[in-house]
């Protein structure tokens, strides 16, 4: 009679190999088994981590909605710049203001894109190539120095829109004054100027007014530059008033054909002799007064 129960007792029935995956004997962790098989056996219950960490970095990275990345900004300066922007302060200020932070939450892919955008209420945030381009004709006024570290000096912009402009305004000027006829867009730009300060270090020194751009803004005139996001067939006399010696004055303006708008650059010279000139097409939302 064969002994069942002694320690050399043999069995012929296959190893139950599902029952032999887990505990491991030592002998299957070693480094002869293949790398695959090794792969099959381990539980590796820190993967699931290591892939959402993955996850994470995707969502993080420049492209997508990790729009906070400055390398998304500097690609849309470097083709500004391809473009033709070449003044140097101009380039630093689109390399450091957040435009996504202006942008409406559904059209934020597009934030870096050389592209106008809705903002509401009729209105946009103008094309980055034409805002480059009217804040560098501003910076080139005659009263200017050579060494100026603020070259827009004192600063009133008609239209705050969103605030995206101001916020690139401040950044080159002493003071901006920025005046909004449409209150829902003037709350909405000081909520966006509001998360800009959060962010950045040092605040922009912008004022809002809520009041009609057409009469500009007396109590803080003379303005060493002036700068309109809308056009009309003519300048209002005030704009004109309050722009000081040596200022310059860029606002688009009806041609007077009937075949669209034109940039328009109004020096005050010293003497206080007014110089006008043009400088190319352009599209703006309409000039309008009052408030609302």
């Amino acid at each position: 009679m064969a002994d069942l129960g002694g320690p050399a007792a043999v069995s012929n029935k296959a190893p139950d190999r599902k029952a032999s995956r887990f505990p491991l004997r030592l002998d299957q962790m070693g480094s002869g088994r293949p790398a695959a098989s090794r792969d099959n056996l381990l539980l590796r219950p820190q993967a699931p981590l290591q892939a959402a960490e993955r996850d994470r970095k995707a969502i993080m990275a420049p492209q997508g909605l990790g729009l906070d990345s400055v390398h998304v900004r500097m690609r849309m300066v470097d083709r500004l710049k391809a473009d033709g922007l070449q003044n140097p302060r101009v380039l630093a200020a689109f390399a450091r203001v957040p435009r996504h932070l202006f942008v409406d939450t559904a059209l934020v892919n597009q934030a870096y894109e050389d592209t106008s955008l809705p903002i509401g209420l009729g209105q946009t945030i103008s094309k980055p190539s034409v805002v480059g381009a009217m804040i560098a004709l501003l910076c080139a006024r005659p009263g200017l120095g050579a060494d100026a570290t603020r070259p827009l000096g004192m600063c009133l912009e008609i239209g705050t829109g969103c605030g995206y402009q101001a916020a690139l305004l401040a950044d080159l000027a002493r003071q901006v004054i920025s005046i909004e006829r449409l209150r829902d867009l003037h709350l909405k730009a000081r909520h966006n100027l509001d998360a800009v300060r959060r962010q950045l270090p040092g605040s922009p020194d912008v004022r809002l007014v809520y009041g009609d751009g057409m009469l500009g803004h007396a109590p803080s005139a003379p303005y060493d530059t002036i700068i309109a996001a809308a056009g009309g067939r003519s300048l209002p006399q005030a704009w004109l008033d309050q722009l000081a010696p040596g200022g310059r004055l860029v606002a688009p303006m009806d041609d007077g054909r009937g075949l669209g708008q034109v940039l328009t650059v109004v020096d005050r010279h010293l003497d206080g002799r007014l110089q006008q000139t043009s400088s190319g097409a352009v599209l703006f939302v309409p000039l309008k007064s009052g408030i609302t």
